[in-house]
């Protein structure tokens, strides 16, 4: 097998498959809520604002599929189900933590940029 050495730049890099999964707010803001201790599909869907309950069970599937959270079935009538950050995912706790934070800390600052590049963009035909 020819392996390519592992550059996230690299096209053909198999890294990027793992940011692919990272770079889906849905992931992140899922991450964040288990990290917070909220474990439960309702509880989760509840907190996590404008998730449908079927983007939370495929994020929730690609997150047990990737190895970042385990999910536990408990016998009981109705069944109860959990899920918890594996080892992978406990070590991804912090930059997604860190990544959150830096959202709420500086959007108003984006949100600024935004609105300054969109007025200066506006008045242009959108020739380069």
């Amino acid at each position: 097998m020819d392996t390519q050495p592992i550059d996230i730049l690299n096209q053909y890099c198999p890294s990027r498959r793992v940011l692919e999964l990272l770079g889906d707010k849905w992931t992140l803001l899922t991450l964040n809520a288990i990290a917070r201790g909220i474990n439960r599909h309702n509880a989760l869907q509840r907190e996590i604002g404008g998730i449908s309950q079927k983007m939370l069970s495929q994020t929730l599937r690609d997150l047990e599929r990737n190895g970042i959270l385990t999910r536990h079935v408990y016998p009981v009538v109705p069944p109860r189900v959990e899920y918890e950050l594996t080892a992978l995912g406990k070590s991804l706790n912090e930059p997604v933590v860190a990544l959150g934070k830096w959202a709420q800390d500086n959007f108003a600052q984006v949100e600024s940029s935004r609105a300054k590049y969109d007025q200066l963009n506006s008045t242009h035909d959108g020739n380069e």
